[in-house]
């Protein structure tokens, strides 16, 4: 049986990236790799739509999280943080375990903060030196309209903006530079479509000027180690060979179909996935919704671990479950990297099929796939009527 993986990391890899993970390991001192690496780091400014150097650190994405508060911030500095998921909750355990008074800004776990919460901690806390935010959180696949955020950061106070871009960077539309985001990360096995083991970190030069006065403790996830480096085309530490190489192929191919492009397709995908569990009689969980992940209510009266199972081993699905106290209420569809439009008919049509084995009785066969078919069939229309109203379709709304 073919497995088809729909988890929000790791996510499925390209056949030309697991070639280039199958070749010879080379030596990251010379000048094939340097060659190799500086590609990389070119494709990666494209990415974040950067002029600033883009860093690669061998972590998953958390590390570069680490690395954001242990390199920004100084002890005893105040930070606002966005508890509505697991991921921004992450914001707030990392700043306290690094002596960063962590201002927690509460919200039920489904729904976006709301650029105004943003203004009225920031007023409450004039002394704030960072708001750290998730511009797209993996465990409620709920989007966060980071660039109204950053205005109002910038409007109110002094403070940087960093944002946790680990399932928004390859999905969601994003400008780090135009929008004036100061710090943006992502890991390598979301939208980059590599194995886990590299996660990436760019700053502004303002959120540079406040890395010279860091004074929180810091070794192997020193920026400035990495900074110096990279003046030579190099890593401080030994880098993660292979996933680099793979992740050369991975941007050439992101370059290739261009990132607006890329923006587009998942929102298309992202916009059938939910008409095509809508369409199965399912409860979507989140709101505004991530284009990288669909969060869905298990429906009632089925046996969640029994469906879960069928979906896995007699159809070659994997999903994922929820996290904390979501863990038996949701399950999580991806539709983040290397997906398709066939690649969304047959997870549909994997759940119809499911959900009819273990006795779920809301919908007709067929009722999911022809929601997505009719998706696919509508959407390029609303593109092209956007694009002649001379309005490039907004991937973050």
């Amino acid at each position: 049986m073919k497995k088809r993986l729909f988890t929000p990391g790791p996510t499925p890899i390209p056949e030309e990236v697991s070639l280039a993970l199958a070749q010879p390991i080379i030596h990251h001192r010379n000048p094939e790799f340097i060659e190799i690496f500086s590609r990389v780091n070119e494709n990666l400014k494209y990415l974040f739509q950067t002029k600033q150097d883009v860093y690669t650190l061998t972590s998953s994405g958390t590390g570069a999280m680490e690395a954001a508060v242990a390199n920004l911030l100084s002890s005893g500095d105040k930070a606002i943080f966005v508890n509505g998921g697991k991921f921004g909750e992450r914001w707030g355990e990392i700043c306290r375990a690094y002596g960063v008074e962590a201002i927690e800004i509460k919200i039920e776990w489904g729904r976006a903060v709301t650029p105004e919460e943003i203004e009225t901690e920031l007023k409450r806390n004039p002394d704030v030196k960072a708001v750290f935010l998730t511009h797209s959180e993996t465990s409620t696949g709920v989007f966060t309209d980071v660039k109204e955020i950053a205005k109002i950061v910038s409007e109110n106070s002094n403070a940087v903006t960093v944002v946790d871009g680990i399932t928004s960077v390859g999905a969601h539309e994003l400008y780090m530079d135009e929008w004036g985001l100061d710090v943006v990360i992502t890991g390598s096995q979301k939208g980059l479509m590599i194995p886990p083991g590299l996660s990436f970190i760019a700053l502004s030069e303002r959120a540079w000027e406040m890395v010279e006065r860091s004074n929180l403790p810091k070794y192997y996830f020193s920026l400035k180690k990495a900074k110096k480096a990279l003046q030579n085309g190099d890593t401080p530490w030994t880098p993660g060979i292979a996933l680099i190489v793979a992740l050369d192929v991975a941007l050439k191919m992101i370059r290739e179909e261009g990132l607006e492009n890329i923006w587009i397709r998942h929102e298309k995908l992202s916009l059938a996935v939910r008409e095509g569990c809508k369409a199965l009689g399912l409860r979507l969980f989140g709101h505004p919704p991530s284009h990288a992940v669909t969060a869905v209510y298990f429906p009632d009266g089925i046996d969640r671990k029994e469906f879960q199972k069928v979906l896995k081993y007699k159809y070659g699905i994997t999903v994922a479950g929820g996290q904390e106290h979501l863990k038996d209420k949701i399950f999580r569809i991806s539709h983040l990297g290397y997906y398709d439009e066939l690649d969304i008919v047959g997870v549909i049509s994997a759940l119809e099929m499911a959900l009819k084995d273990v006795g779920y009785e809301g919908f007709n066969p067929g009722d999911g796939v022809r929601a997505v078919q009719r998706v696919f069939a509508e959407f390029e229309g609303v593109v092209e009527k956007r694009n002649e109203d001379d309005e490039f379709p907004n991937c973050c709304h």
